[in-house]
């Protein structure tokens, strides 16, 4: 008799979420350089706000390099008032832009053609760019392999058991990495899973009855994320 490798927790979790929500279809946006502008302003609001502030970057023509970098920060910050934090967001959206212009000719290809550590370096070297929207942007802009971790994967793999060092990003991005094949695709859905599973069901004060991971829960009805 063949003895079978068990299979890692992650990889039966995917397969669960993905069974109950199907593919999400994550990121939403129409190029790479949008995917960029919305994920500095992602940072700490919902994104139906980042969503009514491209479409007001888009409707005055400012979804180019050489747009954000001509408009007055004044008049940017307005454009994104919906995003929140406005004043400092323009200020990161325009250290990005200059960074690209100055060191890239404003071509994303050339970024992108960055070895995948080097290019995480140089996002992380930009005002304003921090870990998650580091690893989003090579993630789902540049299309190269790393996981992105979020409050969202924070919760629920804490709740699961899984998240020993709650709080620690690159203990936790190091995890998945180390356990599941270094896949973009899989990547981008398994993140895009946790953050519907984290929105509609295992929030800050969790909704246990229609969980379809309750029975791998070993806190149920508990939020773990109270005074922290």
């Amino acid at each position: 008799m063949v003895a079978m490798t068990p299979r890692h927790p992650l990889e039966l979790l995917y397969e669960r979420l993905f069974s109950c929500y199907g593919p999400q279809h994550w990121w939403p946006a129409d190029e790479p350089f949008e995917v960029i502008i919305g994920a500095i302003l992602t940072q700490s609001t919902a994104w139906a706000n980042v969503e009514k502030a491209i479409a007001n970057l888009k409707r005055e023509g400012m979804m180019t390099p050489s747009a954000l970098r001509a408009i007055p920060i004044e008049a940017l910050a307005r454009l994104i008032r919906p995003s929140g934090y406005y004043n400092v967001k323009a200020r990161k959206v325009r250290a990005f832009v200059e960074r690209l212009g100055e060191r890239y000719g404003d071509s994303l290809e050339r970024l992108f053609a960055l070895p995948l550590p080097e290019l995480r370096a140089e996002l992380l070297s930009i005002y304003g760019i921090g870990y998650e929207t580091a690893d989003s942007i090579i993630l789902y802009a540049a299309r190269k392999p790393i996981f992105v971790v979020d409050a969202y994967t924070q919760r629920i793999t804490e709740r699961l058991g899984l998240n020993p060092d709650y709080g620690n990003y690159a203990a936790l991005q190091a995890f998945f990495m180390a356990h599941l094949p270094h896949d973009e695709a899989l990547f981008n859905e398994y993140h895009a899973l946790f953050v519907r599973h984290g929105k509609e069901v295992c929030r800050k004060s969790p909704r246990c009855e229609p969980c379809c991971v309750g029975d791998l829960c070993r806190r149920p009805g508990v939020s773990v994320t109270e005074g922290r």
